[in-house]
């Protein structure tokens, strides 16, 4: 574990991507993530505590934000 950043809540350990893994932290990931037009998983912790949408898209995470707004 000793691969995580303090920030990471990841919890898919199962992800070849993932920081304990391997040794370059969070880059591959965010890489994979940008070239897929996706938000990393960690994202969508900061703004629901389970992820309701069908995908990682840059439109369900601007989904998720504006479902955690409404009153």
């Amino acid at each position: 574990m000793n691969n995580l950043s303090k920030f990471c809540t990841c919890g898919d350990l199962a992800c070849p991507l993932h920081p304990t893994n391997h040794d370059k932290g969070c880059a591959p990931c965010i890489s994979k993530n940008l070239k897929q037009g996706e938000i990393p998983n960690c994202f969508f912790h900061q703004v629901e505590t389970a992820h309701e949408g069908d995908g990682y898209t840059y439109r369900d995470f601007a989904e998720a934000v504006l479902r955690r707004e409404k009153p």
